[in-house]
């Protein structure tokens, strides 16, 4: 077997940990966010303006991380973004008052924007030394990772473990295992023959289609926000289900999409990804209609819809992300502003999507009247990333196939 397959499998291992790592993260932020609130008495409003200041220096930190990763490679961004994003986790967690935690937060949000873009780029080059899609159970696994931070959390608190000295804690260990993940990536000289392999994209009209990429991406961001965030109250206020079932609306869906996104790779590899994305649109399209329709049925009818409705919704949305990465790769030459691009249209669509939701449903006195828009969003992924797909492959030249491909 020559140094680049064994360079890629390494690789492989290695991206897997660094998204498992920064799902984790997240998963210890979240978990502790009541904690943080409780030891704070923040409240509801600034908790949000808190939230807010996360995602928004996040949505900064992309565009910028972009350029660092074409400039440095995404190897030397996630050996230095990694670590950095954790342990940023320190500031929030040892914060003494809601005025130092607005700019603890924002720097917070910063390092996981700049980690964001590093692995997903890494994720890409992969891919590309591979010759097949890998990149579904990348994000398979961050989901993982954001589980385990959230159980780690739940199985502390019952332990009477300080919620804080867990956050403390997994900033100070975190950063080192980023360390060890980022010992596996692939060297660039790898990284630049993947990018060759990939061909040589650019001009103007790729940046076009790039941003067509990017409509499909914050639809779907959107769409899936609206399950994270809606799901379990649509359960409780529309459908009116026991307070201990209505959870179980959001369970369905992540479990729907963490396990589609672990096994979406052979699913790309056999269908393509022009189909992908046309099935990916219209199964989570399906799913918010079976979700609207739901409250027409009568008796537990309309909670076996309504389930139903948010398990399809997140095996279409599952593959929306690795897609579009993967189409942003094969279009050939550095990655990193691209897939900044694309990135950030994405994670405008999760920052926004569940306020102007929450506005619309008020607005309306209605939350099935604003669950309309992330239906309609859900047909745009097909509608807009099937063309951009397309379109990309075109103005591409194909990729040599290895004649020995990584397991």
């Amino acid at each position: 077997m020559n140094k680049s397959l064994i360079d890629a499998r390494r690789a492989r291992v290695g991206v897997f940990g660094l998204f498992s790592l920064s799902g984790f993260v997240m998963g210890l932020w979240a978990a502790g966010l009541p904690s943080l609130n409780d030891r704070l008495g923040l409240g509801a409003a600034r908790l949000g303006t808190v939230l807010l200041l996360i995602s928004g220096g996040a949505l900064v930190s992309m565009l910028v991380a972009g350029r660092l990763v074409d400039r440095w490679s995404s190897r030397r961004v996630s050996w230095i973004g990694g670590p950095l994003s954790a342990v940023l986790l320190l500031g929030p967690a040892l914060a003494p008052s809601y005025g130092p935690l607005m700019a603890l937060a924002l720097a917070f949000g910063m390092g996981l924007g700049v980690v964001e873009v590093a692995i997903n780029a890494h994720s890409v080059e992969v891919e590309r030394v591979y010759g097949r899609p890998v990149i579904s159970a990348f994000h398979g696994t961050w989901s993982l990772g954001g589980a385990a931070g959230g159980v780690l959390t739940s199985l502390a608190l019952r332990a009477s473990v300080d919620p804080q000295a867990l956050l403390v804690t997994g900033a100070v260990v975190v950063p080192f295992l980023y360390l060890l993940a980022c010992r596996l990536l692939l060297p660039d000289a790898a990284r630049q023959a993947g990018e060759e392999a990939g061909g040589e994209g650019g001009g103007t009209l790729k940046w076009a289609l790039i941003a067509l990429l990017g409509v499909a991406a914050f639809a779907g961001h959107l769409s899936e926000g609206a399950a994270i965030d809606w799901a379990a109250l649509h359960a409780r206020w529309v459908l009116h289900t026991d307070p201990a079932d209505a959870p179980l609306a959001y369970t369905i869906f992540s479990v729907a999409m963490t396990t589609v996104r672990l096994l979406g790779d052979p699913i790309r590899a056999r269908l393509g990804s022009v189909r992908t994305i046309q099935l990916a649109g219209g199964f989570a399209t399906l799913g918010y209609v079976l979700v609207l329709a739901a409250p027409a049925l009568g008796g537990p009818l309309r909670v076996v819809c309504a389930w139903t409705g948010w398990a399809l919704a997140g095996v279409g949305l599952a593959t929306v992300v690795p897609v579009l990465f993967s189409a942003v790769g094969a279009a050939g030459g550095p990655v990193g502003r691209a897939l900044a691009m694309v990135t950030a249209f994405g994670y405008s669509g999760l920052l926004l999507g569940p306020a102007v939701l929450g506005y619309v449903a008020e607005a309306t006195e209605s939350l099935p009247v604003a669950l309309i828009i992330p239906a309609v969003l859900a047909a745009v992924v097909a509608l807009s990333g099937a063309p951009g797909i397309r379109l990309l492959t075109r103005q591409s030249p194909p990729a040599p196939v290895p004649a020995e491909r990584p397991a």
